[in-house]
């Protein structure tokens, strides 16, 4: 769309490089696919991983052919209304077009999620750090933060380990997020966060420090085949000491997988059946074998997988003041947010955005 100006209003169009043809073609090979005779004999979870995004692509690709006549629309309004010297009608379409290129911009940030694993759905887990107890109750915030964040964009949480602080908060929680691209926005939070607030567990009154690490790792398809052999692991059963009622935590249904090559451990406990809570647990192992392989490949995800190591001072990737004033500040990209409430309350769409630019 071209500039437009009338009295000191002014319209102006978003350039965006929207590859319309390489998702038809995309959308079309996923239909071909699902149209043959054996697609059905896959596994469920390829039906539905593959089910999932060709709903996700027809959506986009709705979307942008909606936002293209809408934006012709806006266009053709604001230059009749130009013509005839109609200031409300200019007031109404400055208000569309800025709609519009707001939508657009969404769609500009998915362009950037192109990395082959962003598509995939993303394994969460925070281990609490230096601070005891603050930093276990921290290790709980972010949980209700990302939460709140899955919750605003439709996706599914599955929680599957949660071992619970001694006095509050939580330890250590790992769970599952499903829906488009969950891997590719949330690799962002990837590192160490870190709290300065007064602490409600000190008597009097002091300011504390405390770390959580966040991982996250994509979900790896049944598909990709990652090797564990039954000499590589030791597989132990114990009684889940979370919630989860009765049957739960009196029965030997959890279960803990030691993988001895890489020193990775990983359990579940969440599930009233031990066969469930092993698949599970097998699931996250494959994963997180899955990522270990790709940084050795990747020196950038190795250095960032190394760093993770020490949960303390100056190895945040994000700094959350709560006093004496509050401000969340990532210091990857320095973009800064005042509103630490919202933050809080799911509001990480600013650090996502600038975090995938950056890496661009």
């Amino acid at each position: 769309m071209p500039e437009l100006k009338a009295s000191g209003t002014s319209f102006t169009s978003c350039e965006v490089i929207f590859d319309l043809d390489e998702l038809q073609k995309e959308l079309d090979q996923i239909e071909k696919t699902m149209a043959q005779a054996d697609f059905w004999q896959k596994s469920q979870d390829e039906i539905t991983r593959l089910s999932q995004h060709r709903v996700f692509l027809r959506g986009k690709i709705d979307q942008w052919n909606t936002y293209a006549r809408e934006a012709e629309d806006a266009k053709l309004l604001a230059e009749m209304a130009f013509e005839e010297g109609d200031q409300p009608t200019l007031k109404e379409v400055e208000q569309d077009v800025s709609r519009i290129e707001s939508q657009i911009k969404d769609l500009e940030l998915q362009l950037l999620l192109s990395e082959p694993d962003d598509k995939r759905n993303a394994i969460v887990a925070i281990n609490s750090g230096a601070g005891g107890t603050e930093a276990q109750d921290w290790a709980e915030m972010l949980l209700r933060m990302y939460l709140r964040w899955c919750e605003t964009r439709g996706f599914e949480v599955s929680v599957i380990d949660y071992l619970a602080g001694e006095e509050a908060g939580v330890k250590n929680v790992t769970f599952t997020v499903t829906g488009p691209y969950a891997y590719g926005f949330l690799k962002s939070e990837n590192g160490i966060h870190r709290m300065v607030r007064v602490s409600p567990f000190d008597a009097t009154g002091r300011r504390h420090t405390s770390f959580a690490s966040v991982s996250v790792y994509p979900e790896v398809d049944t598909d990709i085949q990652i090797d564990i052999q039954d000499k590589d692991v030791r597989i132990d059963t114990f009684r889940a000491s979370g919630p989860g009622g009765q049957h739960v935590n009196k029965t030997s249904s959890a279960i803990r997988i030691t993988h001895f090559p890489t020193g990775i451990v990983v359990q579940c406990q969440n599930e009233k059946s031990q066969h469930r809570n092993k698949d599970m647990a097998f699931k996250v192992l494959r994963a997180r074998i899955y990522e270990l392989e790709k940084g050795k490949l990747d020196e950038k995800k190795q250095k960032l997988h190394e760093n993770q190591k020490d949960i303390s001072w100056g190895s945040q990737i994000r700094s959350y003041v709560f006093n004496p004033y509050r401000l969340v500040k990532d210091h990857r990209t320095n973009v800064e947010v005042g509103n630490l409430d919202k933050v809080m309350d799911g509001g990480l769409d600013p650090f996502i955005d600038a975090f995938l630019r950056m890496k661009k």
